[in-house]
């Protein structure tokens, strides 16, 4: 395999002994075995102020000859909206618990420089004095908020719980949500531009505070969590949903402590999420330079998210047994060493390939298998960082294959979850420290609105396709299109030159029949929409 894309062998065969015979996978979608509706908010994003995140990623400012719509890079605002991104993290990330709202409100010319948390991470302290060390102010909560507006998703605020009073926490509140004209913080809003309160919903209080935001104990940040909590009055009539900073990864008892010590006071009813970070890295820590080891290893720590949401979940229901409060995972992705950033000065700046897409497949198609379970998650980050959708340096711009699995999944948001059995030949390898390895052979999740059905379907295997005679139960089946997302190459990526190395494909296949035989390429991620006939 070398350079370009291709669609690879769609093959569809008769139902019967011919298919079976031609297949060595098997899938059955279950239509009448419903799990939960897929939250859109499942499809959400993170902002952070690091590197080239927000100033040159996002924000160009309005005197740029860099096309823009407020001083938002208009690529990003065209770009986003076809995704339909439903839910926006910001500031952070580590970041939000050193950052004070009010620097960034006002007329932007008399805003505050301050030093950005990020100023003594390695890379850029070798770079000398460098803006990026360094946050002029300029992209504050009216632009944030305008930009959630641009790309018609709903702003998640992270609050600083770290370095700031709660007072700090119910003035933000009042500053977004009050009704116009009603209080000096409202007026203060209106002169940057926004009369109209912002209906605010998602609140975080504090990010990773076991760790960067305040190195508590779980019984601590308790405290803290109930303490900021209960400054949330007034609503405003909006109904707030606030997420608390749960664990790194399967720390069980992080969870298992928080959720004891909250509950003493019976104050789960204050909580609408529980949030969970979880990033993905091979040992060699390469974006390209990876071989078939690295390949298989971050696919298998990718694949964990499901064993965590399973674990996580189990802890939660022993003090909230009725699961009122639901998971977020506000970070996850693949994060490898910064060694393929298109800017020195991007900081966490990687490159996307078909494996990152992988990432995604597999770990969005674990969100929908448990869409009883996950209220929200937020890929970690936006542009020109870890796992982006896009990177962007100057008036360059590109969509990473990130971004492709995103928009090929689309179809998911809003609709009903159905459960899926898969069965395939299981992936050996041996790891990095040379022990003996396995993968599922395929992995993916179902979906159906209205008389549509949409299974979407990773291959993990480097060099094998899998020939997978699919049934549909609970209703025939009419007309198929396949959308692949596949590379002549594994290492093969977008670059400003050539955009378009790694994109997907489509096309029509017979269908109107059921079982039928359908050929996944190796190494891809496809969709399959499947009409319904009822």
């Amino acid at each position: 395999m070398a350079g370009g894309v291709v669609l690879t062998g769609v093959s569809l065969g008769a139902a019967g002994a011919r298919g079976s015979r031609l297949a060595d996978s098997r899938i059955d979608v279950l239509l009448d075995e419903s799990i939960g509706t897929i939250a859109p908010e499942i499809y959400g994003h993170f902002v952070e102020h690091l590197g080239g995140v927000v100033y040159d990623g996002i924000w160009v400012g309005e005197s740029s000859s860099i096309p823009n719509i407020g001083g938002i890079r208009r690529a990003i605002v065209e770009a986003l909206r076809p995704i339909r991104p439903s839910v926006i993290r910001w500031p952070g990330g580590c970041f939000a618990d050193s950052y004070d709202w009010r620097d960034g409100i006002g007329p932007r010319e008399r805003r505050p420089r301050r030093t950005n948390f990020w100023i003594d991470q390695r890379a850029l302290r070798e770079l000398g004095n460098v803006p990026a060390k360094y946050d002029t102010n300029h992209f504050g909560t009216n632009e944030f908020v305008r930009f959630c507006r641009l790309v018609d998703a709903q702003p998640y605020l992270a609050v600083n719980l770290r370095s700031l009073p709660a007072r700090a926490f119910f003035e933000w509140l009042e500053y977004c949500n009050s009704p116009a004209g009603s209080t000096t913080l409202a007026e203060q809003r209106e002169a940057g531009g926004e009369r109209e309160p912002f209906g605010v919903k998602y609140w975080g209080i504090g990010n990773e505070s076991w760790g960067c935001g305040g190195n508590f104990t779980p019984e601590e940040y308790a405290a803290e969590y109930r303490r900021f909590a209960t400054w949330a009055v007034p609503d405003y009539g909006v109904d707030l949903s606030f997420i608390g900073s749960g664990p790194s990864g399967r720390d069980l008892e992080w969870t298992r402590r928080f959720f004891r010590a909250l509950n003493e006071r019976r104050d789960l009813n204050r909580m609408w999420g529980w949030g969970l970070h979880h990033y993905t890295s091979a040992p060699n820590g390469e974006a390209i330079a990876f071989d078939d080891t690295a390949w298989y290893d971050l696919l298998s720590s990718a694949n964990r998210m499901d064993s965590l949401i399973t674990a996580q979940w189990q802890v939660m229901g022993e003090m909230d047994r009725e699961h009122r409060i639901k998971l977020v995972v506000d970070e996850w992705g693949a994060w490898h060493r910064m060694t393929t950033n298109v800017d020195p000065t991007h900081l966490f700046g990687q490159q996307s390939t078909i494996r990152d897409a992988l990432v995604a497949g597999l770990t969005l198609d674990t969100f929908n298998r448990h869409a009883d379970k996950v209220a929200m998650a937020n890929i970690a980050q936006l542009v020109n960082c870890i796992q982006s959708l896009f990177l962007a340096d100057e008036d360059r711009f590109l969509l990473t294959p990130t971004y492709h699995v995103f928009a090929v999944y689309t179809a998911h948001q809003g609709a009903r979850s159905v459960r899926t059995v898969m069965s395939a030949p299981t992936v050996h390898w041996r790891d990095g420290e040379e022990r003996d390895q396995s993968l599922w052979g395929l992995n993916g999740s179902a979906s159906v609105r209205d008389d549509a059905l949409t299974l979407t379907v990773t291959n993990s295997h480097l060099t094998e396709p899998r020939e997978t005679e699919i049934t549909v139960r609970g209703a025939p089946v009419g007309a198929i299109m396949a959308t692949t997302l596949t590379a002549r190459n594994v290492h093969d990526h977008n670059t400003f030159e050539e955009p378009d190395t790694v994109v997907p494909t489509t096309a029509d296949v017979r269908g109107g029949r059921s079982p039928f035989v359908y050929r996944f390429p190796a190494a891809s991620v496809t969709k399959l929409e499947i009409a319904l006939r009822r």
